[in-house]
């Protein structure tokens, strides 16, 4: 029976996130149905003691990323960087491959810390155009943006900055570059089969771009920056994230960590946050400096939008960490817990990616599924990589993968604001979303879990 609730109260999330409903209110009354139908329990402790507990723990760890992504995504997108690079990236690469141009402009972006959601924006009126000259349908274009902002620089490339590859890193002491020839190689077998896909859709719906929309209006961007101007801060936060994680933060005398006022900790657990909250503080600084005349004006603004566009996210994901926390403290969730680490027998790489990507699935959210599943299991599949000899980095990729397959289902906030840019809605376009963010990211990680396991990590 209380497995039951517990499938119910998902199912309901799940559900009423897709009809629209705010998570800030729907992962806390969720999680108390679950108290009350399974077990009667006191619902004010499970709320302030458990729920609340886990979504502050949460904010306070995260919120620094959340914070710096979106204000460098923002004053990418009102410098104009983001359009002269998404501009740049397809006059280098032609009309000709106009689907290739716009995934590796959403791709440049998102490796470089824009947040998806100013990617969307920002590619979306090139994108039109572009798909408009070529002569191509319309609706491959949402599909087309997800493969490359949703896909491998969200989950597979070493050292991206993404909250997806940021939250491994405390539960098993890695960096942002955990596994990075196997993360290179799931990277690039997204890639080229998105891509295939794509192209072979192209030529299955024929030429025709389709009625314009009152969406399809590009932006004047205004007086922009060069190309090298626009593309310096991607490069830095990159650079710098190498930088800090493997020369700066290791030559620090760190000893002080180990007090109780410092969290009684190592820096090998804190490395990796903060060599991100140095790269993105960093960059933003240089981006600010090479762009002041266009920014000067309006900067304080700008800086108070990124600010605000930080919040939404990371509560609604704090939320569903609250969440999680709630149904793990459930005495039904410890049968369902047993049966995830016995998927896979002596393999904790199958348990950990099929556990993973239910619970992305289930949450509609990559980094919520991601949380609830290390925030319950964390320990269990360290102790297990241990004992079976398997590496903490390639722990976290696979669990980095795992998160971006079945979280792009339907209900997914990302997929719902890609097509209400786009102007268009799930019956004409969900198709293609579906097959090179759901389908494909899977056979990715099936990839990835047999290469781990036959090579180890690399």
């Amino acid at each position: 029976m209380g497995i039951l609730v517990i499938l119910l109260a998902l199912g309901c999330l799940m559900f009423l996130a897709y009809r629209g409903l705010s998570l800030l209110l729907l992962a806390p009354a969720m999680a108390m149905l679950a108290v009350l139908l399974a077990e009667g329990g006191p619902l004010l402790a499970s709320y302030t003691q458990v729920f609340m507990q886990a979504t502050g723990g949460f904010i306070i760890q995260y919120f620094p990323l959340f914070l710096l992504g979106a204000v460098f995504g923002k004053l990418m997108e009102a410098s104009g960087s983001a359009q002269v690079l998404a501009n740049g990236i397809i006059r280098g690469l032609g009309p000709a491959r106009a689907i290739l141009a716009v995934i590796l402009s959403c791709a440049a972006m998102t490796y470089g810390g824009v947040s998806l959601f100013v990617v969307a924006f920002a590619v979306w009126p090139i994108a039109s155009a572009l798909f408009r000259e070529a002569d191509l349908p319309k609706v491959l274009i949402p599909a087309t943006i997800a493969l490359g902002a949703f896909t491998f620089t969200m989950t597979a490339l070493p050292g991206t900055p993404a909250i997806q590859n940021a939250i491994p890193m405390p539960y098993f002491g890695t960096t942002p570059f955990a596994a990075p020839g196997l993360g290179l190689i799931t990277g690039a077998l997204m890639l080229g089969l998105g891509w295939g896909w794509l192209q072979y859709r192209a030529r299955v719906l024929g030429p025709g771009y389709g009625e314009p929309g009152r969406n399809d209006i590009g932006r004047s961007s205004g007086a922009a920056p060069s190309l090298s101007v626009a593309a310096l801060p991607l490069v830095l936060v990159l650079a710098l994230n190498l930088a800090f994680t493997f020369l700066v933060i290791p030559a620090m005398d760190t000893r002080y960590l180990a007090l109780p006022e410092y969290g009684a900790t190592d820096a090998g657990a804190l490395r990796g946050v903060w060599s991100i909250i140095a790269a993105l503080t960093l960059a933003s600084l240089a981006l600010v400096t090479m762009n002041w005349r266009r920014l000067a004006t309006g900067l304080s603004a700008t800086l108070d939008d990124g600010a605000r566009d930080a919040l939404k996210p990371i509560f609604n994901t704090a939320s569903l960490v609250g969440f999680g926390a709630v149904i793990a403290s459930l005495s039904a969730f410890g049968l369902i817990r047993d049966w995830v680490v016995t998927v896979g027998g002596d393999n904790p790489l199958i348990s950990l990616a099929v556990g993973t990507s239910l619970l992305a699935g289930m949450t509609g959210s990559a980094s919520g599924g991601m949380s609830i599943a290390l925030s319950t299991l964390g320990e269990t599949y360290l102790a297990m990589g241990q004992a079976a000899g398997v590496s903490p980095d390639l722990l976290h990729r696979v669990t980095a993968v795992a998160t971006g397959g079945l979280d792009a289902l339907p209900h997914n906030g990302a997929v719902i604001t890609l097509l209400t840019i786009c102007g268009l809605t799930h019956r004409e376009a969900y198709r293609d979303i579906f097959m090179v963010a759901v389908a494909i990211p899977v056979i990715a990680l099936v990839a990835l879990v047999a290469a781990g396991t036959a090579f180890g990590s690399f």
